[in-house]
């Protein structure tokens, strides 16, 4: 098994003072990586910036041109400052979607088996014509809609576990029955997004499934998400590519969410997603996982760590912060078994 990693100083550019998804965040990562003999076990993969034909398939060109002559001009935040151009955040939000596409690439070819990209600025909030949630291009978009144009890949999963809903991954493939959108996120914060009765018609019927949860699940509850939710539909789906939006803002140490993971939750949850892509002939082991959230940085860097661990084959996770300083609250068995009856799954009754 070769697991690959893609990293660029470019991803630091970007930058705003005093902004929770700040360049801090990947220097965490990376810090913690090179103090580790994990990363010699790794292949470090070089990004390409993502071409403009590329980039268009998912964004309007005149979305794009926006953030382009943002960044000409000095820069720009909207939505009360949530969302930032600077000078360098083109090249950089270009060099992110290309990152994944690049890692995407090797996997479809058997270059490598799996793999992580490490980039910034994040994606999964940008629609086709806005950014959001500190997000300006959507690279997990970018990467299914050229794997499946370009790759040869006939039907992609993209799970999603980040606290938040990434209501601009849902929105570009509401409509597109080759991809399935599979999101866990708090439920009551932003975006507002993700209703679990979301995308119930039209030629992407049941290629949409949200799972949003009160907060103080943990990974007890994840896994039983997993296990009872998500594999099932993976399987029936059967898809040829697993993409995954790895946020790790659902720690429980993370200032914005409140939900109970932990870093050894982060690794289960990789294993099991490593499993599945083992399991399913069409995907042959092929996963590629890309950087969302996460704003404690001891956290968020060694839940990259575990999931690279994961990645790799190890069974165990280190775990240096612990159990939640929170009581974990139970799933509810009864909401889990009604999203199996609204998917077509047995009860597990």
């Amino acid at each position: 098994m070769t697991t690959a990693y893609v990293y660029h100083p470019l991803y630091l550019e970007h930058s705003q003072p005093g902004h929770p998804e700040s360049p801090e965040r990947l220097e965490a990562i990376v810090a913690a990586l090179d103090k580790i003999p994990l990363k010699a076990r790794l292949t470090q993969l070089e990004p390409q910036p993502i071409s403009l034909e590329r980039l268009q398939r998912v964004h309007a060109p005149e979305y794009v041109a926006r953030i382009r002559n943002l960044a000409a001009s000095g820069g720009d935040a909207w939505h009360g400052g949530e969302t930032y151009v600077c000078p360098h955040s083109y090249d950089a939000a270009l060099l992110a979607a290309g990152g994944l596409v690049t890692l995407v690439e090797a996997v479809a070819r058997g270059d490598v088996t799996n793999g992580f990209a490490l980039v910034r600025p994040p994606g999964h909030h940008a629609s086709a014509d806005e950014g959001e949630g500190f997000c300006l291009f959507n690279n997990i978009a970018v990467a299914a809609r050229t794997a499946r144009e370009e790759l040869g890949i006939a039907r992609v999963l993209i799970v999603d576990w980040d606290l938040h809903h990434g209501q601009g991954t849902q929105y570009i493939f509401s409509d597109d029955p080759t991809v399935m959108y599979f999101s866990t996120h708090q439920w009551g914060i932003y975006p507002g997004t993700g209703h679990w009765s979301d995308a119930q018609a039209g030629v992407g019927r049941g290629k949409t499934v949200n799972v949003p949860l009160p907060s103080g699940i943990g990974d007890a509850g994840y896994a039983r998400i997993f296990d009872e939710i998500l594999i099932p539909l993976a399987r029936r789906f059967d898809p040829e590519l697993i993409l995954v939006s790895a946020g790790y803002d659902t720690h429980w140490s993370d200032p914005l969410g409140s939900m109970n993971v932990t870093v050894a939750g982060y690794g289960m949850m990789a294993r099991k997603l490593v499993a599945l892509a083992n399991e399913l002939p069409g995907v042959r082991g092929r996963i590629a996982l890309t950087l969302e959230g996460g704003y404690n940085r001891d956290a968020l860097a060694f839940g990259v760590l575990a999931t690279l661990g994961a990645l790799l084959g190890d069974a165990e996770t280190p775990d240096p912060l612990g159990p939640p300083r929170r009581r974990e609250q139970p799933l509810d068995s009864k909401y889990l078994n009604q999203l199996r009856a609204l998917h077509g799954l047995a009860s597990s009754e």
